[in-house]
Protein backbone atom coordinates (compact mmCIF):
# COMPACT_ATOMS: atom_id res chain seq x y z
CA UNK A 1 0.00 0.00 0.00
CA UNK A 2 2.68 2.15 1.48
CA UNK A 3 4.66 1.48 -2.34
CA UNK A 4 1.38 2.50 -4.23
CA UNK A 5 1.11 5.34 -2.19
CA UNK A 6 4.50 6.50 -3.21
CA UNK A 7 4.40 5.94 -7.00
CA UNK A 8 1.27 7.72 -7.26
CA UNK A 9 2.95 10.85 -5.25
CA UNK A 10 5.78 9.88 -7.83
CA UNK A 11 3.63 10.88 -10.64
CA UNK A 12 2.16 13.65 -8.90
CA UNK A 13 5.06 15.52 -8.23
CA UNK A 14 6.37 14.65 -12.13
CA UNK A 15 3.63 15.95 -14.08
CA UNK A 16 3.39 18.87 -11.88
CA UNK A 17 7.66 19.85 -12.82
CA UNK A 18 6.31 19.06 -16.19
CA UNK A 19 3.53 21.94 -16.59
CA UNK A 20 5.80 23.82 -14.77
CA UNK A 21 8.33 22.99 -17.79
CA UNK A 22 5.53 23.43 -19.95
CA UNK A 23 4.24 27.14 -18.66
CA UNK A 24 6.71 28.18 -17.33
CA UNK A 25 10.03 27.87 -19.98
CA UNK A 26 10.81 28.47 -23.36
CA UNK A 27 12.34 24.93 -24.81
CA UNK A 28 12.34 26.29 -28.16
CA UNK A 29 11.98 29.15 -30.20
CA UNK A 30 7.95 30.10 -32.01
CA UNK A 31 7.61 33.15 -34.17
CA UNK A 32 4.51 34.18 -32.60
CA UNK A 33 1.43 34.05 -35.23
CA UNK A 34 -0.87 36.64 -35.14
CA UNK A 35 -4.56 35.48 -36.20
CA UNK A 36 -7.15 38.38 -36.77
CA UNK A 37 -10.86 37.47 -34.64
CA UNK A 38 -13.44 38.18 -37.20
CA UNK A 39 -15.72 40.62 -35.97
CA UNK A 40 -19.11 39.35 -34.15
CA UNK A 41 -22.14 40.36 -36.68
CA UNK A 42 -25.28 41.46 -35.04
CA UNK A 43 -27.13 38.55 -34.71
CA UNK A 44 -24.10 36.50 -33.48
CA UNK A 45 -24.03 39.07 -30.34
CA UNK A 46 -28.00 39.21 -30.15
CA UNK A 47 -27.35 35.19 -29.57
CA UNK A 48 -25.06 35.29 -27.25
CA UNK A 49 -25.78 38.53 -25.33
CA UNK A 50 -26.32 37.26 -21.72
CA UNK A 51 -29.57 36.18 -20.11
CA UNK A 52 -29.63 38.70 -17.58
CA UNK A 53 -29.91 41.43 -20.57
CA UNK A 54 -32.47 42.63 -22.54
CA UNK A 55 -32.34 44.62 -25.60
CA UNK A 56 -35.29 47.07 -26.94
CA UNK A 57 -35.15 48.98 -30.14
CA UNK A 58 -35.81 51.73 -30.16
CA UNK A 59 -37.51 54.64 -32.85
CA UNK A 60 -36.01 57.51 -31.66
CA UNK A 61 -32.44 57.77 -30.54
CA UNK A 62 -28.80 59.10 -30.25
CA UNK A 63 -26.16 57.76 -33.20
CA UNK A 64 -23.20 56.21 -31.68
CA UNK A 65 -22.14 59.09 -34.40
CA UNK A 66 -23.28 61.82 -32.86
CA UNK A 67 -23.17 60.61 -29.50
CA UNK A 68 -19.31 60.56 -30.06
CA UNK A 69 -18.86 63.81 -31.54
CA UNK A 70 -20.76 65.68 -29.09
CA UNK A 71 -18.86 63.87 -26.55
CA UNK A 72 -15.21 64.64 -27.90
CA UNK A 73 -16.85 68.02 -28.47
CA UNK A 74 -17.37 68.38 -24.82
CA UNK A 75 -13.60 69.04 -23.59
CA UNK A 76 -13.83 72.52 -23.35
CA UNK A 77 -12.01 74.13 -20.30
CA UNK A 78 -15.61 74.81 -19.33
CA UNK A 79 -17.27 71.45 -19.29
CA UNK A 80 -14.43 69.63 -17.82
CA UNK A 81 -14.43 71.34 -15.03
CA UNK A 82 -18.62 71.10 -14.94
CA UNK A 83 -18.35 67.41 -15.26
CA UNK A 84 -15.41 67.06 -12.37
CA UNK A 85 -17.33 68.99 -10.03
CA UNK A 86 -20.11 66.72 -11.27
CA UNK A 87 -18.83 63.54 -10.21
CA UNK A 88 -16.44 64.86 -7.35
CA UNK A 89 -18.17 62.82 -4.67
CA UNK A 90 -17.34 59.51 -7.12
CA UNK A 91 -13.61 60.58 -7.24
CA UNK A 92 -13.68 60.74 -3.51
CA UNK A 93 -15.63 57.50 -3.08
CA UNK A 94 -13.84 55.01 -5.79
CA UNK A 95 -9.75 55.54 -5.69
CA UNK A 96 -10.12 53.73 -9.00
CA UNK A 97 -9.38 54.33 -13.00
CA UNK A 98 -12.76 55.02 -13.83
CA UNK A 99 -15.05 57.43 -16.68
CA UNK A 100 -18.33 58.48 -15.28
CA UNK A 101 -21.29 59.50 -17.14
CA UNK A 102 -25.28 59.00 -16.26
CA UNK A 103 -24.92 60.79 -13.18
CA UNK A 104 -28.24 60.08 -11.34
CA UNK A 105 -29.64 60.38 -7.90
CA UNK A 106 -32.74 58.30 -6.51
CA UNK A 107 -33.59 60.42 -3.18
CA UNK A 108 -30.20 60.08 -1.25
CA UNK A 109 -28.55 57.37 -3.32
CA UNK A 110 -26.06 58.11 -6.40
CA UNK A 111 -25.52 56.37 -9.27
CA UNK A 112 -23.31 56.65 -12.41
CA UNK A 113 -22.08 54.78 -15.07
CA UNK A 114 -18.77 54.04 -15.20
CA UNK A 115 -16.05 52.26 -17.64
CA UNK A 116 -12.42 51.30 -16.65
CA UNK A 117 -10.32 49.10 -18.85
CA UNK A 118 -11.95 45.96 -17.59
CA UNK A 119 -15.54 46.74 -19.25
CA UNK A 120 -18.65 48.68 -17.92
CA UNK A 121 -19.83 49.24 -14.38
CA UNK A 122 -22.78 50.62 -12.40
CA UNK A 123 -21.13 52.91 -9.08
CA UNK A 124 -24.00 53.56 -6.20
CA UNK A 125 -23.02 55.87 -3.45
CA UNK A 126 -25.52 55.12 -0.48
CA UNK A 127 -25.23 56.25 2.97
CA UNK A 128 -21.62 57.27 2.18
CA UNK A 129 -20.89 53.49 1.33
CA UNK A 130 -19.42 53.35 -2.72
CA UNK A 131 -20.26 49.99 -4.23
CA UNK A 132 -18.94 48.61 -7.73
CA UNK A 133 -21.52 46.35 -10.07
CA UNK A 134 -19.69 45.03 -13.18
CA UNK A 135 -21.98 44.74 -16.27
CA UNK A 136 -20.58 41.85 -18.13
CA UNK A 137 -20.94 43.56 -21.13
CA UNK A 138 -17.62 43.29 -23.48
CA UNK A 139 -16.69 46.90 -25.41
CA UNK A 140 -16.02 44.98 -28.33
CA UNK A 141 -19.64 44.33 -28.85
CA UNK A 142 -21.61 46.98 -27.01
CA UNK A 143 -21.39 51.07 -26.97
CA UNK A 144 -22.49 52.82 -23.69
CA UNK A 145 -23.56 56.24 -24.63
CA UNK A 146 -21.60 59.11 -22.88
CA UNK A 147 -25.01 61.19 -23.25
CA UNK A 148 -27.75 59.80 -21.26
CA UNK A 149 -30.87 61.69 -21.97
CA UNK A 150 -33.11 59.35 -19.54
CA UNK A 151 -32.53 58.14 -15.82
CA UNK A 152 -30.50 55.22 -15.51
CA UNK A 153 -32.60 53.39 -12.87
CA UNK A 154 -35.99 53.00 -13.51
CA UNK A 155 -38.57 50.59 -11.79
CA UNK A 156 -36.12 48.46 -10.65
CA UNK A 157 -33.55 48.14 -13.79
CA UNK A 158 -30.68 49.70 -14.66
CA UNK A 159 -31.21 50.88 -18.13
CA UNK A 160 -29.06 53.09 -20.43
CA UNK A 161 -29.33 53.92 -24.63
CA UNK A 162 -26.58 52.58 -27.10
CA UNK A 163 -25.51 50.72 -29.62
CA UNK A 164 -23.96 47.37 -31.04
CA UNK A 165 -20.33 48.28 -32.76
CA UNK A 166 -16.92 46.21 -33.78
CA UNK A 167 -13.84 46.74 -33.07
CA UNK A 168 -11.71 47.98 -36.62
CA UNK A 169 -8.29 48.64 -36.84
CA UNK A 170 -7.13 52.26 -37.56
CA UNK A 171 -4.87 52.45 -41.34
CA UNK A 172 -1.53 53.69 -40.53
CA UNK A 173 -1.61 53.14 -37.21
CA UNK A 174 -0.09 49.97 -35.60
CA UNK A 175 -1.79 49.00 -32.43
CA UNK A 176 -4.44 51.21 -32.54
CA UNK A 177 -8.38 50.32 -32.68
CA UNK A 178 -11.42 52.41 -32.98
CA UNK A 179 -14.95 51.48 -32.41
CA UNK A 180 -17.67 51.50 -35.83
CA UNK A 181 -21.47 50.94 -35.25
CA UNK A 182 -23.51 48.45 -36.81
CA UNK A 183 -26.40 49.00 -35.63
CA UNK A 184 -27.95 51.82 -33.05
CA UNK A 185 -30.68 52.77 -31.38
CA UNK A 186 -30.80 50.55 -28.30
CA UNK A 187 -31.93 50.58 -24.79
CA UNK A 188 -30.28 47.96 -22.75
CA UNK A 189 -31.51 46.64 -19.77
CA UNK A 190 -30.76 45.35 -16.46
CA UNK A 191 -32.62 44.17 -13.85
CA UNK A 192 -30.97 45.31 -10.66
CA UNK A 193 -31.73 42.66 -8.91
CA UNK A 194 -29.55 40.21 -11.34
CA UNK A 195 -26.69 43.41 -11.21
CA UNK A 196 -26.22 43.49 -7.60
CA UNK A 197 -26.29 39.55 -6.76
CA UNK A 198 -22.99 38.75 -4.87
CA UNK A 199 -24.12 35.18 -3.49
CA UNK A 200 -20.70 34.37 -1.42
CA UNK A 201 -20.79 38.18 0.50
CA UNK A 202 -17.32 39.61 -1.09
CA UNK A 203 -17.83 42.50 -2.38
CA UNK A 204 -17.79 41.24 -5.93
CA UNK A 205 -20.77 40.96 -7.93
CA UNK A 206 -21.61 37.22 -9.34
CA UNK A 207 -21.50 38.75 -12.84
CA UNK A 208 -17.44 40.02 -12.31
CA UNK A 209 -16.76 37.26 -10.54
CA UNK A 210 -17.91 34.60 -13.24
CA UNK A 211 -16.44 36.59 -15.97
CA UNK A 212 -13.18 36.31 -14.45
CA UNK A 213 -12.74 32.85 -13.40
CA UNK A 214 -13.47 33.78 -9.61
CA UNK A 215 -15.44 31.92 -7.33
CA UNK A 216 -19.07 33.71 -6.96
CA UNK A 217 -19.67 30.95 -3.93
CA UNK A 218 -16.50 31.09 -2.43
CA UNK A 219 -14.82 35.08 -0.75
CA UNK A 220 -11.61 32.85 -1.09
CA UNK A 221 -11.38 31.51 -4.30
CA UNK A 222 -7.43 30.30 -3.76
CA UNK A 223 -8.19 29.86 -0.38
CA UNK A 224 -5.22 31.57 1.18
CA UNK A 225 -7.41 33.02 3.91
CA UNK A 226 -7.66 36.32 2.51
CA UNK A 227 -11.35 37.73 1.24
CA UNK A 228 -11.25 38.07 -2.42
CA UNK A 229 -12.27 41.76 -2.16
CA UNK A 230 -9.18 42.34 -0.13
CA UNK A 231 -6.40 40.03 -1.96
CA UNK A 232 -4.25 41.35 -4.10
CA UNK A 233 -4.01 38.09 -6.24
CA UNK A 234 -7.17 36.22 -5.38
CA UNK A 235 -6.81 33.61 -8.10
CA UNK A 236 -3.81 32.25 -6.87
CA UNK A 237 -2.08 31.51 -3.73
CA UNK A 238 1.43 33.86 -3.73
CA UNK A 239 4.49 31.74 -2.69
CA UNK A 240 8.21 33.52 -2.49
CA UNK A 241 10.71 31.58 -4.30
CA UNK A 242 13.19 32.79 -6.36
CA UNK A 243 10.80 32.78 -10.03
CA UNK A 244 7.82 34.24 -8.29
CA UNK A 245 10.33 36.92 -7.12
CA UNK A 246 11.65 37.48 -10.83
CA UNK A 247 7.91 37.86 -12.10
CA UNK A 248 7.08 40.46 -8.92
CA UNK A 249 10.09 42.43 -10.15
CA UNK A 250 9.32 42.87 -13.86
CA UNK A 251 5.49 44.14 -12.85
CA UNK A 252 4.54 47.57 -14.44
CA UNK A 253 5.64 50.25 -12.34
CA UNK A 254 3.48 53.08 -10.88
CA UNK A 255 2.80 56.31 -9.64
CA UNK A 256 3.94 55.54 -5.75
CA UNK A 257 1.51 57.97 -4.41
CA UNK A 258 -1.19 55.79 -5.37
CA UNK A 259 -2.84 53.25 -2.71
CA UNK A 260 -3.56 50.52 -4.62
CA UNK A 261 -5.15 48.24 -1.64
CA UNK A 262 -8.06 50.83 -1.57
CA UNK A 263 -8.52 50.63 -5.37
CA UNK A 264 -10.74 47.15 -5.38
CA UNK A 265 -11.95 47.74 -8.62
CA UNK A 266 -8.76 48.02 -10.64
CA UNK A 267 -6.78 45.41 -11.58
CA UNK A 268 -3.64 44.41 -13.85
CA UNK A 269 -4.67 41.47 -16.32
CA UNK A 270 -2.00 39.25 -17.57
CA UNK A 271 -2.25 36.10 -20.09
CA UNK A 272 -0.23 33.51 -18.47
CA UNK A 273 -0.58 30.09 -17.59
CA UNK A 274 2.71 30.35 -15.65
CA UNK A 275 2.52 28.86 -12.14
CA UNK A 276 5.39 30.84 -11.05
CA UNK A 277 3.91 34.19 -12.57
CA UNK A 278 0.56 33.26 -10.65
CA UNK A 279 2.56 33.29 -7.44
CA UNK A 280 3.46 36.88 -7.30
CA UNK A 281 3.03 39.10 -4.32
CA UNK A 282 1.95 42.63 -6.38
CA UNK A 283 1.52 45.43 -4.92
CA UNK A 284 -1.38 46.28 -7.43
CA UNK A 285 -4.29 43.62 -7.67
CA UNK A 286 -3.77 41.22 -10.15
CA UNK A 287 -5.80 38.44 -12.20
CA UNK A 288 -4.60 35.95 -14.59
CA UNK A 289 -6.31 34.76 -17.82
CA UNK A 290 -5.20 31.50 -19.90
CA UNK A 291 -3.10 31.73 -23.66
CA UNK A 292 -5.67 28.64 -24.28
CA UNK A 293 -8.66 30.26 -25.62
CA UNK A 294 -10.66 26.92 -24.59
CA UNK A 295 -9.80 27.69 -20.86
CA UNK A 296 -10.86 31.07 -20.87
CA UNK A 297 -14.70 32.36 -19.76
CA UNK A 298 -16.56 33.81 -22.48
CA UNK A 299 -16.12 37.31 -20.92
CA UNK A 300 -12.28 37.29 -21.40
CA UNK A 301 -12.71 35.48 -24.97
CA UNK A 302 -13.80 38.33 -26.49
CA UNK A 303 -12.53 41.54 -24.77
CA UNK A 304 -8.94 42.36 -24.45
CA UNK A 305 -8.03 43.27 -21.24
CA UNK A 306 -4.64 42.65 -20.87
CA UNK A 307 -2.78 45.59 -21.31
CA UNK A 308 1.39 44.72 -20.24
CA UNK A 309 2.77 40.96 -20.18
CA UNK A 310 5.91 39.38 -18.55
CA UNK A 311 7.36 36.46 -20.98
CA UNK A 312 8.01 32.58 -20.42
CA UNK A 313 11.32 32.24 -19.09
CA UNK A 314 14.54 30.86 -21.40
CA UNK A 315 17.41 29.26 -19.59
CA UNK A 316 20.86 29.97 -20.44
CA UNK A 317 22.58 26.92 -21.98
CA UNK A 318 26.16 27.69 -20.34
CA UNK A 319 24.74 29.18 -17.11
CA UNK A 320 22.52 27.56 -14.73
CA UNK A 321 21.16 30.90 -13.05
CA UNK A 322 21.14 33.22 -15.88
CA UNK A 323 17.92 33.29 -17.48
CA UNK A 324 15.80 35.74 -20.86
CA UNK A 325 12.96 37.06 -20.45
CA UNK A 326 10.82 39.84 -21.96
CA UNK A 327 8.19 42.27 -20.09
CA UNK A 328 6.41 44.29 -22.80
CA UNK A 329 3.39 46.95 -23.15
CA UNK A 330 1.22 48.27 -25.56
CA UNK A 331 3.95 50.31 -27.55
CA UNK A 332 6.78 48.46 -26.06
CA UNK A 333 9.15 45.52 -25.00
CA UNK A 334 11.99 45.16 -23.25
CA UNK A 335 13.98 42.01 -23.06
CA UNK A 336 16.35 41.14 -20.17
CA UNK A 337 18.97 39.21 -18.68
CA UNK A 338 18.27 37.98 -15.54
CA UNK A 339 20.70 36.74 -13.13
CA UNK A 340 20.14 34.74 -9.73
CA UNK A 341 23.21 36.00 -7.52
CA UNK A 342 23.45 36.14 -3.74
CA UNK A 343 20.14 35.52 -3.18
CA UNK A 344 18.48 38.22 -5.60
CA UNK A 345 18.03 38.62 -9.17
CA UNK A 346 20.31 41.38 -11.38
CA UNK A 347 18.48 42.35 -14.11
CA UNK A 348 20.17 43.50 -17.44
CA UNK A 349 18.68 44.84 -20.19
CA UNK A 350 19.65 43.39 -23.66
CA UNK A 351 17.45 44.69 -26.22
CA UNK A 352 14.09 45.56 -26.65
CA UNK A 353 11.26 47.40 -29.28
CA UNK A 354 9.48 50.55 -29.23
CA UNK A 355 6.33 50.64 -31.32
Amino acid sequence: MRILYFIAFALVVSCSKNNIEEHCFITKEEKPVYVEKKPYTVKEILEKKPEYLQIIDLKEYRSFKKDSLEFRDGFSEEKVKANKEKYKLFNEKFPDYFSYSGYYRDGTILYALGSSELGFWLLKIENDKPSAYFLGLSFSHYYINDIQEKPIIKDGYLQFEGSLVKIIKVPGLPGYDDYSAIEDGKLFKIKLDDLMKDSDQDGYNDIFEEAFALNPDNKDTDGDGINDFEDMNPLFKSEKNKFSELYTLLLPSYAEDIDFKKSHYTFEVFKSDCDYFHQISPEMRVLFISKDDKKRTYYTRITDVTRNGVSNMKRDPNNANRFYISKSGSSYQNDYAAEYKEGKWVLEMIGGIVI
